[in-house]
């Protein structure tokens, strides 16, 4: 039996993140006054969605927890939907743009933090904040993933879902350089046209991988679970 039930670890995550999005919405950044606000960043973008997700897997279980015995076919067949909504946003937002964000960050980070959170910000916002945006993110998502089973859509339309939201993203940031002049990241303003498309490919390149990562993470955990639990039904040998 699990030390804490996950329809309790969900409401702890979710209420966390809606703290966080609060402490990071009351900061006054310039860049939160400039065109886009908070939305030209990926990384609020991000805690957005995960925010949304992890609510989503609340309502779930509420909804579960009120339809359990009520033979009310239509509040299953509500479920059902609410449920196929959690498993897309997982595959196709949650895991993918969540380790997306946490793996680029702290690569750049490391390599020159000017390039991707400059000294600068340390001013506005605290060293807890910035875990809870680029660090917690990865293992509560991966606490979703071990403690319920997601069933991952089919490869063609995830793949595509997930393309159509980094296209989407890269055409956001250069629609907000056009409207402004300037970029969002600072490290883009340090190379030159040709290094940015290949770098913008290669982004959507990685988001795809991840993708495909959460598919075969998810099997994995669920297929190694299953056959634990097939091990232990088997009659022990006198």
């Amino acid at each position: 039996m699990a030390l804490v039930p996950c329809q309790v670890l969900r409401v702890a995550i979710l209420l966390s993140y809606c703290s966080i999005l609060c402490n990071y919405k009351a900061i006054e950044m310039p860049s939160h006054q400039t065109y886009g606000g908070s939305w030209k960043f990926l990384t609020f973008i991000d805690l957005v969605i995960q925010a949304v997700f992890f609510g989503i897997c609340v309502l779930t279980d509420l909804s579960s927890l009120l339809t359990r015995g009520s033979g009310n076919q239509e509040q299953e067949r509500q479920l059902r939907k609410l449920i196929s909504l959690r498993d897309w946003m997982l595959a196709v937002l949650a895991f993918p743009v969540g380790v997306f964000v946490v793996a680029v960050f702290w690569i750049i980070y490391a390599y020159d933090r000017e390039m991707i959170y400059p000294k600068l910000l340390d001013n506005f916002i605290p060293g807890w904040l910035n875990h809870g945006m680029h660090t917690t993110v990865l293992p509560f998502i991966l606490i979703e993933m071990r403690t319920s089973h997601h069933a991952y859509p089919s490869r063609s339309s995830g793949l595509a879902a997930i393309c159509t939201f980094s296209v989407g993203y890269i055409l956001w940031v250069c629609w907000v350089h056009h409207v402004t002049g300037m970029w969002v990241y600072p490290f883009l303003e340090h190379i030159g046209p040709g290094a940015r498309i290949i770098f913008f490919g290669s982004t959507t390149i990685l988001m795809n991988f991840l993708y495909l990562l959460g598919e075969v993470l998810n099997s994995y955990i669920w297929d190694t679970q299953r056959s634990m639990e097939e091990e232990k039904e088997k009659p022990k040998l006198e």
